[in-house]
């Protein structure tokens, strides 16, 4: 009976060893296969995201395509916009100096010289005629303020006088250059540099706010042009500073017509300036700084 028992008692063990390792090896097993599902969903969420990212560079370069086409075409666009503004610049260059080479070719009639003529004399401080060019030059320092492409109230009212005689029937069939030009001194103020980085800008905006001024006197659009110069068109020695301000000027050119459709015009029908505003204007800088000189204010910007 006892070795009965002791054989039960080695089987039971021995059974008991057998679950011991069964168990083990079905333990690392699992083990095993969790692993590989988990290798398995982690290659799967790789691959998920590598197709995601060629997508989006299938359709980066799809735009890129697309957009490369559109750039080609702008630059096409302002490529024939430039040819287009240089040979409209070149004809009001070219308009420009012969009004000044060729005097007598652009003399106007008599009716409107003397209207332009008493309209400068009526205005001295704001205005000068030359009758041999047909050009009015509007003296920059008082027809705006410091630094500024703002035309003074007092400008306003001899520019809507000159507005009356150019809607004249005598003149309305004339075109008119509005150019801008300034001395040769650079401009420093920050203020003034904000709106104006330098003479081209302020010759322009300034030439620009002159245009804009006639248009709103009912004077045609269609024969309004602006150019801005800068300092590169003196007609005095910047070395001075009387040369310095007759360089400060905003020219009105009032030229031989090549618009044939109807021009607006106003109630006005002859040629003739309004009454003036006799008081002469306090000098007023156009620019940025002054230095003071025995002869009087040194304009500066």
């Amino acid at each position: 009976m006892a070795r009965m028992f002791q054989f039960f008692g080695i089987a039971a063990l021995g059974f008991a060893l057998t679950g011991c390792v069964a168990n083990d090896k079905y333990s690392a097993v699992k083990l095993e296969n969790e692993a590989l599902r988990s290798q398995l969903g982690d290659a799967q969420t790789q691959a998920r995201a590598s197709s995601a990212q060629a997508d989006s560079y299938k359709n980066q370069l799809a735009l890129l395509s697309q957009g490369t086409g559109d750039r080609d075409g702008l630059i096409g666009n302002l490529t024939t916009q430039n040819a287009n503004l240089q040979a409209q610049l070149a004809e009001l260059n070219a308009k420009y100096e012969k009004a000044l080479s060729s005097p007598t070719a652009m003399a106007l009639p008599e009716v409107i010289t003397n209207a332009l003529d008493g309209f400068a004399k009526q205005n001295p401080d704001l205005v000068d005629f030359d009758a041999a060019r047909g050009i009015v030059k509007f003296k920059t320092d008082f027809t705006f303020a410091l630094g500024s492409d703002q035309v003074t109230p007092k400008a306003k009212e001899a520019i809507g006088r000159f507005a009356q005689i150019l809607n004249s029937e005598a003149a309305k069939g004339y075109e008119l250059m509005v150019a801008g030009h300034t001395d040769n001194t650079p401009v420093s103020n920050p203020a003034t540099k904000a709106r104006h980085p330098d003479n081209w800008y302020l010759s322009s905006h300034r030439a620009i706010s002159v245009g804009d001024e006639l248009m709103k006197h009912q004077i045609s659009p269609q024969r309004v042009a602006v150019v801005g110069y800068g300092d590169q068109r003196p007609i005095a020695s910047n070395t001075t500073t009387e040369g310095k301000a007759q360089n400060r000027r905003v020219e009105v050119l009032i030229l031989p017509s090549t618009v044939h459709t109807p021009v607006a015009r106003s109630n006005s029908t002859t040629a003739r300036p309004a009454g003036s505003n006799s008081k002469k204007a306090a000098p007023a800088l156009n620019k940025d700084t002054s230095v003071s000189t025995p002869t009087g204010p040194v304009l500066n910007k």
